[in-house]
């Protein structure tokens, strides 16, 4: 509710809450969720709650998951603690789940998503014309993913990027996590 605007709602399903009482319904739903594993992203010092994401479309049998319905308030978006809640969910995921298949999917003109799933270190698999009609629009979706083969560099460069040598004294980077891959 910290955004200005409705601009992080404009690729997502659901409309931004527009009073609290509205979120509040809006978190209940997907706590409640049978379909997506939802997740709260919270800020370790403060324990303030500042983002949200999901475990989508898990499938078992095949080994294949999604990362989704992600919504990052101004004061995660670009900071190591929206990178590593990403590598948090990769490791489940991977590590504890021993799934095979990581996928991110977002609208084919969600600029940031698409970055945001490169710089992560998924690749890019192609845009799938007209996926779906949301919001009185038809869609087409960028996919990407990341395999199990994959993992283990992905892995070891969020780890390379995440260590506390890594950044300055104010936090700061000193190499990017693109560097990282090589």
């Amino acid at each position: 509710m910290e955004a200005p605007d409705d601009r992080d709602w404009t690729y997502l399903f659901d409309e931004r809450p527009e009073r609290k009482e509205d979120f509040d319904s809006y978190l209940e739903k997907l706590a409640s969720s049978d379909d997506a594993l939802h997740f709260t992203v919270v800020e370790s010092h403060s324990k303030k709650a500042l983002g949200t994401a999901a475990l989508m479309r898990i499938d078992p049998a095949h080994g294949s998951l999604e990362v989704g319905s992600i919504i990052f308030s101004p004061r995660l978006k670009r900071t190591s603690a929206a990178t590593e809640s990403m590598y948090l969910l990769m490791r489940l995921a991977f590590d504890e789940l021993g799934y095979r298949r990581y996928e991110w999917k977002c609208d084919s003109l969600n600029a940031p998503s698409r970055a945001a799933a490169e710089r992560y270190g998924f690749a890019f698999e192609g845009v799938f014309r007209n996926a779906v009609v949301y919001k009185g629009r038809s869609r087409d979706t960028a996919w990407y993913s990341i395999t199990n083969r994959e993992w283990p560099p992905v892995r070891s460069a969020f780890e390379a990027w995440l260590d506390p040598a890594n950044f300055d004294e104010h936090g700061c980077q000193r190499r990017r996590l693109q560097d990282f891959r090589g």
